[in-house]
């Protein structure tokens, strides 16, 4: 079996089998095959789709090019929760605790921040020494001993999925929904779970701007991960606007932290796709069957301490200080330079597009454009007023935080440009657009 023939064969639109996949992740993964050959693979793949049989395949394929973790002497339910990436989307950071409270296992692999979209690691990163290439080993035992870690993708995990990855940013096959299907469910299925929740994102903000193409994609990928055994939905979720009033790391991190003391009224939107998010994930665990009742319990975690003293025990494990959730703002400043956004005429919020809010964000300093360029923790945006509130001329809609004038400078323009003030009343929508079982 050559990787020609396996080129050759999907050119002409014939399907592969599980061999030869195994063939394809295996040479990307050691570095067997060129580069030239799995671009030539990617761009037949493109023009002739995988089936929703040979996806699972070749997730499978890929989540098999390396370690995998196995969490068999966990008695428990074992699930985890993936999102496309949005603007203010840390939900995954009062999330993992919460669900953990519950009774579930979260083994919580995460990402980094890139463009205008932000990262649940980098937010961690913004408690000093908190601990996110976690060795295998502690993942282990951190799950048996308190049910939940959150880490980074390792170099072992779907090792296939890194080099293919960068060979579709280059050879322009990112937007190949199956391809898209399989480089995510490989690396969750590599972690060990017996069920996974996907929040799809649609609008300015998201990977996907049509609501009717993340639906296409949301149930690839529920038909594919249900292929591979996993018990799977998907949430499709409004990203037109940013999610919650943080921009940022230290600031999105502070929101976090006061919702899980039980801070309701900080960010409603926030709040209820936490609240939905955490509940549909304890539905597929088999953990609950009815979706009120998994929302009351959470509720409880929150108000009583519980999900707190959980992310303590994260924090603590993790090499982190536990007093951050106690006294959060002793330890997550904002950057020093301070420039106020403000309401140039009585009106209603009619827009504030979520990209251009990221981009913001990212000229602050808040994000990144390249990998390897540096986050800095305290900068960003904490908005005061949100899409469709009433505001009057001189109302504060945002705080814009930078530790250098000219970044300021720029993210605040940018920022303007996302802000539209009408005399009419807009509709909100629910963040929810749609359930895909």
């Amino acid at each position: 079996m050559r990787m020609l023939d396996i080129i050759i064969k999907k050119r002409d639109g014939l399907p592969l089998n599980q061999e030869e996949f195994n063939l394809i992740a295996q040479g990307a993964a050691k570095g067997t095959i060129p580069d030239y050959q799995l671009s030539a693979f990617l761009m037949a793949a493109f023009a002739n789709p995988l089936s929703d049989k040979e996806t699972a395949m070749f997730t499978k394929a890929m989540a098999d090019s390396g370690d995998r973790l196995n969490f068999k002497d966990v008695k428990i339910p074992k699930t985890d929760k993936h999102s496309t990436g949005g603007v203010g989307d840390g939900i995954s950071i009062p999330l993992a605790p919460l669900v953990a409270c519950a009774g579930v296992a979260v083994p919580m692999m995460s990402g980094r921040g890139l463009g205008h979209t932000g990262g649940t690691l980098d937010k961690l990163e913004s408690i000093k020494n908190f601990n996110v290439r976690t060795p295998v080993k502690q993942i282990y035992k951190q799950i048996k001993e308190i049910g939940v870690c959150m880490f980074g993708q390792t170099a072992d995990l779907a090792p296939a999925d890194k080099k293919l990855y960068s060979l579709r940013d280059a050879t322009g096959t990112v937007e190949s929904r199956p391809l898209i299907t399989a480089s995510i469910l490989s690396k969750k299925y590599a972690e060990g779970v017996d069920s996974l929740l996907m929040d799809v994102k649609f609008g300015s903000g998201a990977f996907m701007q049509k609501y009717e193409d993340s639906k296409k994609l949301a149930k690839g990928l529920v038909r594919t991960a249900k292929l591979m055994g996993l018990n799977c939905r998907a949430l499709i979720t409004d990203m037109r606007r940013p999610l919650g009033r943080a921009i940022g790391n230290s600031n999105e991190m502070l929101q976090s932290i006061k919702i899980l003391n039980g801070d309701k009224n900080i960010a409603p939107d926030f709040y209820d796709l936490l609240l939905e998010t955490a509940a549909q994930m304890l539905l597929i665990s088999g953990k609950t069957k009815d979706v009120k009742k998994a929302k009351a319990l959470l509720e409880t975690y929150l108000q009583n301490g519980e999900a707190a003293e959980k992310f303590k025990q994260i924090i603590k494990w993790q090499g982190g200080n536990p007093d951050i959730v106690d006294n959060p703002e002793k330890y997550l400043k904002n950057a020093k330079f301070e420039h106020l956004v403000k309401a140039e005429k009585n009106g209603y919020i009619a827009e504030m597009d979520a990209k251009l809010c990221g981009q913001a964000a990212v000229l602050l300093g808040a994000g990144r454009d390249k990998m390897e360029d540096e986050i800095d923790y305290d900068a960003g945006i904490w908005l005061e007023k949100k899409y469709g509130d009433q505001v009057k001329k001189g109302d504060v809609i945002a705080k814009i935080y930078a530790s250098d004038k000219k970044r300021l400078a720029a993210g605040v323009e940018l920022f303007n440009k996302a802000l539209a003030i009408k005399n009419a009343k807009v509709k909100k929508e629910p963040i929810v657009k749609e359930i895909i079982k």
